[in-house]
Formats: C-alpha cells, sequence, structure tokens
C-alpha cells in the first residue's frame, strides 16, 4: 500500500538574538544612587548609559613647613629678624653718613622742572643712562611750553637708548602740558598735585617733594628697599610698608639726607646678588643674617 507522506511540523519563529554588550557589570549599589542590572536593556537592545560618578575630591594636606615662611637665614635676599632699636637706627645712619658726606642725586638737572622731567625717565632706568640724553633733552625743551611744543616724536628721538621711552615721552609731554593748564606751568609742590600729573608715582613725588623743595620725605626705590629689609633699619613688605617704617623710625632731621646715604649704600655696597659686607662702614649695627666676607685672593700662576 502506499504510504502518506509525513507532514512537517511547523516550527515557531525563532526571537532575535539579543545584543552582547562587551561593557562590564557594574557594581551593585544600594539608595537612590545604584546602578542599573546589566540586563536592564533598552526596547533598541542597548543597554542604558551608566550615570557619572562624582570624581573623588583630593586630599587635604597639611601646609610645608618650609614653604610656609620666607627664608631669613640665608643668601643675598634674606631679612633681618628684627627691626632696629632707635639708637642702632641712629648709629646705622651716621655711619652711612660718614661713608658719603656728599651725598647727593646723581640725576643731572638744572631746576625743579628738569629734576621732574629727569626722575620720570628715570623709572626702570639708570641714572647714568638718563644723564646721557637729558643734556640733548633740555636743550631743545628747557620748559614745559617747549616740551609741549617738541612733542612726543621729538621727545622720542632724543630719549630713545633708555627703556620704556615711547611710554616716557608720552608721559613727560603730557605732564608738561598739565603744568601749564593746572599749575601755571610751575612744578606743585604737594604729593596729591604731583601724583595727577603724568608718569609720576609716590617714590617720584616724594625724590622731588625732597631734594627740590626740602621736605622730610623718604622716597624707597629699589635700593633702599633691599637694604632697610636687610639691614633692619625699616622691614617691610612692599615699598608703601618700608616707606612708612622709615618715616617712623628715622629722626625727623636725618630724613632729607638718609634718603641719598641709603641710595648710594645700596647701589655702590649692599648690593642685589652679592652684597659686600666687608666694605660696609655700619656691618657692626646691621642685622643682616647673612654677612659676606671679602673674596680670598686667586694665586698667581708661575
Amino acid at each position: 500500500m502506499p504510504t502518506k507522506p509525513r507532514q512537517k511540523k511547523a516550527v515557531p519563529p525563532v526571537a532575535p538574538a539579543r545584543p552582547v554588550s562587551r561593557r562590564r557589570p557594574a557594581a551593585q549599589a544600594t539608595g537612590a544612587e545604584a546602578l542599573p542590572a546589566p540586563d536592564a536593556v533598552q526596547p533598541d537592545g542597548s543597554l542604558p548609559p551608566r550615570p557619572r560618578r562624582k570624581p573623588a575630591e583630593p586630599k587635604k594636606t597639611a601646609p610645608s613647613a618650609r614653604t610656609s615662611k620666607p627664608r631669613t637665614d640665608d643668601g643675598p635676599s634674606a631679612v633681618a629678624p628684627r627691626n632696629m632699636k632707635p639708637a642702632e637706627v641712629v648709629q646705622f645712619l651716621r655711619d652711612l653718613a660718614s661713608a658719603w658726606p656728599d651725598a647727593k642725586t646723581e640725576l643731572h638737572y638744572t631746576g625743579t622742572f628738569s629734576l621732574l622731567v629727569a626722575v620720570v625717565l628715570s623709572a626702570q632706568a639708570t641714572d647714568a643712562s638718563v644723564n646721557k640724553v637729558t643734556p640733548g633733552l633740555f636743550a631743545a625743551a628747557p620748559t614745559p611750553q617747549a616740551m609741549v611744543a617738541l612733542g612726543e616724536d621729538g621727545v622720542g628721538a632724543l630719549i630713545r637708548t633708555i627703556g620704556l621711552w615711547r611710554a616716557k615721552a608720552h608721559n613727560v609731554v603730557e605732564l608738561s602740558r598739565q603744568l601749564l593748564a593746572l599749575h601755571g606751568g610751575q612744578v606743585p609742590d604737594t604729593r596729591e598735585a604731583l601724583e595727577q600729573l603724568a608718569g609720576v608715582g609716590r617714590k617720584t613725588a616724594n625724590v622731588v617733594l625732597s631734594v627740590a623743595f626740602g621736605q622730610p620725605t623718604v622716597p624707597v626705590d629699589t635700593h633702599v628697599f633691599r637694604l632697610a629689609n636687610r639691614s633692619g633699619l625699616g622691614r617691610g613688605s612692599s615699598v608703601v610698608a618700608v616707606e612708612k617704617a622709615l618715616e617712623q623710625r628715622i629722626p625727623q632731621d636725618m630724613k632729607c639726607e638718609s634718603h641719598h646715604w641709603m641710595i648710594l649704600q645700596g647701589r655702590y655696597v649692599c648690593k642685589a646678588r652679592k652684597p659686600e659686607c666687608w666694605r660696609c662702614v655700619a656691618r657692626d649695627v646691621c642685622l643682616f643674617p647673612a654677612k659676606t666676607s671679602p673674596p680670598r685672593p686667586t694665586a698667581r700662576r708661575a
């Protein structure tokens, strides 16, 4: 008898395989910050994005003992451990006076106006470099009127060899114009009025007040700042702080002259990088903790 063909059973459709994620299973967590399980598949077959964790806060460390305070025990940048006593201040200044009996400003000038201009030009420049350009400048423009007429280009051409000459040329012409407009062409004798002029700061004003008008001010430049901190004459972290300390500590009858003594001592003896303490007439009173000795003589070659 013929056999009937077998009917094949219908095979149900197989669901497509779920894509396998290569991401590592997240660590289990509790609370609101619990991460989703790896099998929490979205409708498109991908895993939900893992929420970002907050970066760990850096560990707080105690400040190093080496950097918590400035070093004051060695090197040319060392600072005196204390301020001088009043008697030490007087003795220190008397010693400087004996070393510089004829001390005066090394800038060349012929009057109050030329002094003001020379001091403005000396900012971030040496007195020697300023003295090379001022004779020609003052010959061409001895008055504020002549300086304005000369103009910035004319002034700049005559002071080109000193630093920041463009800015200084502008300031010299502008302050000359201000003197004519506000002070009748005369240099004022108050700090407030001087500091309103172009290019005139506190130190420049103090120099003019002291040198031109004999007022007991204490101008603080880089040399005075260094010497006052090293010696203990008047310590301070800023120019204004040193100025106030010196004004309080220097006797009234020594203020005008002491400015020149300190500048010359700082420029030629108490130098920035290599102070020549063995040459200092006030080394016995000075409180500088890193006093230097004279250099050893070099052996002569046979």
